[in-house]
């Protein structure tokens, strides 16, 4: 196959997206923690063949038993466990990217500053960090329609037979085929591998964006991430990073034996 055939092969799929992931997660979930550096480069490699949905699995199997009423006093001291699945909802009704980059930035919280994101007080600050519309958020944190949200999710989680997070169910364009679910976390290779599978072809990972775009998508990215997406030596990739806060383009947050690289506030406003 020549170059121009897979271009245009490339062209037609991502038009298309054929296949639909559907990703049950549960943010109080240390293994949810660690899905997302695969899940990143999975959306920047493949994500022309692919709809990606995340599906809140949470660990309270009947919203009923929620007491709706710790939801209407949010500026007190008040932490739940439904909070941090209720606050993604919640931010998901200002749009799907919204509520992706709210889950995203939640769970950097938890790994890089050990944020408590059962607190209210923490998810209204992640909201703040991503420019919500603030009082929005904190009326549909509160409303019962998050509610609702959350036990549709749950009602997939069931009709899916879904009874752990995190699980990938991928379903190709044949809406006879059932899903092909996958439990648990696996090498990257795994689910490029079930990709291929489904769409009975070879498949091409795009050419990664420039570091300032990773950034402004994702927030902010360990060494680990950025050396896998550029598959490139973590050494060769720190050097750049380096030469990067040197200029004051990025900034680096060290963490337990590894670095989280943001940009800085003035290049992320100026770029």
């Amino acid at each position: 196959m020549n170059y121009q055939s897979v271009v245009e092969e490339k062209a037609q799929l991502a038009c298309s997206r054929p296949i639909e992931l559907y990703v049950f997660i549960d943010p109080l979930c240390p293994d949810c923690w660690a899905l997302q550096p695969l899940l990143r480069r999975l959306q920047v490699e493949y994500e022309q063949y692919f709809t990606l949905r995340t599906v809140m699995r949470t660990s309270l199997t009947n919203l009923n038993m929620l007491d709706a009423d710790c939801c209407q006093t949010p500026y007190c001291d008040n932490t739940n466990l439904s909070f941090p699945s209720l606050a993604i909802k919640a931010a998901e009704f200002q749009g799907k990217r919204a509520g992706f980059r709210f889950l995203s930035k939640l769970l950097d919280r938890t790994f890089s500053q050990s944020k408590d994101i059962t607190s209210f007080d923490v998810l209204v600050e992640v909201a703040r960090s991503l420019h919500l519309d603030i009082d929005e958020f904190i009326c549909d944190f509160r409303s019962k329609h998050v509610l609702r949200a959350l036990q549709v999710d749950l009602f997939l989680a069931s009709e899916m037979e879904v009874d752990r997070a995190p699980t990938f169910v991928f379903f190709n364009e044949n809406i006879e085929d059932e899903g092909l679910k996958v439990d648990g976390v696996y090498d990257y290779d795994v689910y490029v591998q079930i990709l291929s599978e489904l769409l009975e072809q070879t498949i091409y990972p795009d050419t990664p964006p420039p570091l300032e775009q990773l950034l402004t998508r994702f927030d902010s990215m360990t060494t680990e991430e950025l050396a896998s997406i550029y598959n490139e030596p973590i050494a060769i990739v720190e050097r750049e990073l380096k030469k990067k806060v040197l200029l004051q383009q990025v900034e680096r947050l060290p963490y337990e034996g590894t670095s989280l690289w943001k940009l800085k506030q003035h290049f992320c406003m100026n770029s």
